[in-house]
Formats: structure tokens, C-alpha cells, sequence
């Protein structure tokens, strides 16, 4: 780990992935286990933490704007359950639009398990990013913060950012410099419930996750996965059920962990 880098961790076991995953999650307050983490698994080890949006290139505000403006004019009204901009980006990141929003889930075996979804993709190092959503909100803008604090929770719902920003462009005003937000997504279907999700996204279209969190070192932990680690953490997790029939309910799902465990392993 080079000087003044956030915390990156070789595991080599079973074990030690399971002890690292975990570390930090004892709460002496509580006398329970509560990790302040949240996880996102990939592949690659290489591969930086960036938004969908920021891949289409251009201005990305502006074609944010667009990307949401046409979603909401096509897409059915009753597949929201309330009519705010959360609500819609939420749904349109679930179904592939590309968004300012990443991906995360307060499971660590969930981002294991994407992590370690692809076998073609077994000879590369996998990554966990683990970012410690708590300090992540010590940065958020006063108004933002105390509406965490009155609602007693560690992470927005989209009710609650709506009602401290009611669109993109205020929340990008809330403050002079970007910051990053954990939000809980609506329950919009049984793979966002089952996946443990949660999206983070930075307050302007055109700010990014990785440059934000280089500069916040001690908010993020890499547990990288070794290539040849893999293999026993996929079967493990199949044992315990952390699979695409489970996370992607229906035959689309079915069908994807039919195939990767009839894959011979070579």
C-alpha cells in the first residue's frame, strides 16, 4: 500500500476474506454486529469505481438530463411510487439506463458473489471495495446531515432526499464542493430486496466516485480476491445459497446459475 493510498488488503483464504470482510462491524454501543460498510464486488481487480454515466462521454450533466427526461416520458407512470427524480433514477439505474448512480449492498457475500459471477473472468484478481458509509456523511452539507440525524439512520431513502433536494440540480447547489451519498433504493422488485441493495451517487453528474474517495483515504478499505482464491469462494457461496436464483429471481436468473454451475472448471 503506497503512502497517503487508502487501505488494500491481499487476502490468501477463506478465512482471512471472511475476517476482513467483517472487520469493524462490532458495535460496543449496541453489543451487536453492524457493519458501517458498504460492499461492491468486481471481477477485476484493475477496474476503477466509476458511474455508467460518466462512460457515455460528453458533458455528462447534460446528457443526465436528457437520459431522465426521456426515461420519465416513456416509461409507465405507475412504475414509481411516487413521482420524484429519486424514485426515477433509482428505477432507471435497476433496468440499465446509464446514471450517476453506482451500485453497492450492505452484504459482503452479495458483492462476493459479483465478484465472482463471471467464470470467464477466474484467471483475474476480483476486487472488494468496502467504503464506510457513516464517515462518508461526516462530508455531507449541513441540511443533509441533519436530516440523517432526525431520522436516526445511516443512509437516505428516497423519501428523505426528497425532501432536502427535490432535483439533481439542487442537490449539486447544496454545496460548493462535490460530495458523495449513500441512498437505500425503493423496493421496486424482489432482486433489489434480495440483492441487500443500496445505490451511492456524487451530488454532480460530472464529479467522480474514485477521484472523491482517493482524496478520503481512510473512508475506503480493497480486499482484493487472488485468481486462484476464487473458485472455492464461488462454491462456497453456492453452498450457502448466494446465488442467481436467489438474486435475480425468475428463469433469467434460474437459467444464468444453470449454466455457471454446470461449468467445467478447466
Amino acid at each position: 500500500m503506497e503512502v497517503g493510498m487508502h487501505e488494500e488488503v491481499r487476502v490468501n483464504g477463506w478465512d482471512e476474506l471472511l475476517e476482513n470482510l467483517f472487520m469493524g462491524s462490532w458495535i460496543p454501543e449496541m453489543q451487536r454486529f453492524r457493519s458501517p460498510y458498504a460492499f461492491r464486488g468486481m471481477s477485476e481487480s484493475c477496474h476503477r469505481l466509476e458511474a455508467s454515466l460518466s462512460r457515455l462521454g460528453g458533458n455528462p450533466e447534460e446528457k443526465e438530463k436528457h437520459l431522465i427526461r426521456n426515461f420519465r416520458k416513456y416509461a409507465s407512470r405507475n412504475l414509481v411510487e411516487h413521482d420524484s427524480v429519486w424514485d426515477w433514477i433509482s428505477l432507471a439505474k435497476h433496468h440499465g439506463l446509464p446514471t450517476r448512480l453506482i451500485d453497492w449492498s450492505f452484504s459482503p457475500l452479495v458483492a462476493l458473489h459479483f465478484a465472482t459471477q463471471d467464470v470467464s473472468n477466474f484467471e483475474q484478481d476480483g476486487v472488494i471495495w468496502m467504503v464506510n458509509y457513516n464517515m462518508v456523511h461526516r462530508y455531507l452539507p449541513e441540511v443533509l446531515r441533519k436530516e440523517l440525524e432526525e431520522e436516526g439512520s445511516g443512509v437516505f431513502t428516497v423519501e428523505m432526499l426528497s425532501t432536502a433536494a427535490r432535483s439533481l440540480n439542487k442537490l449539486g447547489h447544496l454545496s460548493e464542493e462535490p460530495f458523495m451519498l449513500f441512498f437505500e433504493p425503493p423496493s421496486i422488485d424482489d432482486r433489489i430486496v434480495n440483492q441487500y441493495a443500496l445505490f451511492s451517487m456524487m451530488s454532480r453528474g460530472s464529479a467522480e466516485h474514485h477521484t472523491w474517495l482517493s482524496q478520503q483515504p481512510d473512508l475506503v478499505r480493497q480486499i482484493i480476491l487472488p485468481a486462484f482464491l476464487k473458485w472455492e469462494v464461488r462454491d462456497k457461496l453456492d453452498q450457502a445459497n448466494v446465488t442467481e436464483r436467489v438474486l435475480f429471481p425468475g428463469l433469467d436468473g434460474l437459467s444464468a446459475w444453470l449454466k455457471r454451475h454446470y461449468t467445467t472448471r478447466i
